[in-house]
């Protein structure tokens, strides 16, 4: 496609299945590796990848020629699969339905990105539901709760 060109930034923030508390230190970087991996074998800039215990964030660039909702399903998908043949957690690993993805200009980039490799100093101080809210509020995204990640209170 000559002349035609893009710059989009996107953030993608998606949750463990029942929101529990399975990514553990023992394979949380690893992770992250992984799926930086998947992302750039599929010829995605990556410019963050973190999450804390029940979720994870993502910081690329989408590229011309792909949706967003692929890359996602494709990106949860391997990496369950990875999870599982694997065996870092017991029981089967799932990634819950859907996820929020939230664009951003260039001169956000290392503000997000701060903020995506900030998260388990971030997730000391407030739970990941308040932080899915506060992301649907500050980009003006009209939801219906009913249709939201399946939010429990962990004490």
């Amino acid at each position: 496609m000559s002349n035609t060109y893009s710059q989009i930034n996107i953030h993608c923030v998606f949750a463990v299945k029942g929101r529990e508390n399975i990514i553990l230190d023992h394979f949380r970087d690893q992770l992250f590796k992984y799926m930086y991996g998947i992302l750039k074998n599929d010829d995605i800039y990556v410019m963050a990848i973190g999450g804390w215990l029940d979720h994870v964030h993502v910081f690329f660039e989408l590229p011309r020629s792909k949706r967003i909702s692929d890359i996602v399903r494709d990106l949860k998908s391997t990496s369950s699969k990875w999870i599982n043949d694997n065996r870092f957690i017991k029981g089967r690993f799932r990634w819950q339905e859907g996820y929020g993805a939230f664009s951003n200009s260039r001169s956000q980039r290392d503000r997000v990105i701060k903020y995506i490799l900030n998260q388990e100093t971030h997730h000391r101080k407030r739970s990941f539901k308040d932080e899915y809210f506060e992301l649907m509020l500050n980009y003006k995204i009209d939801y219906n709760s009913d249709y939201l990640f399946e939010f429990y209170d962990f004490k």
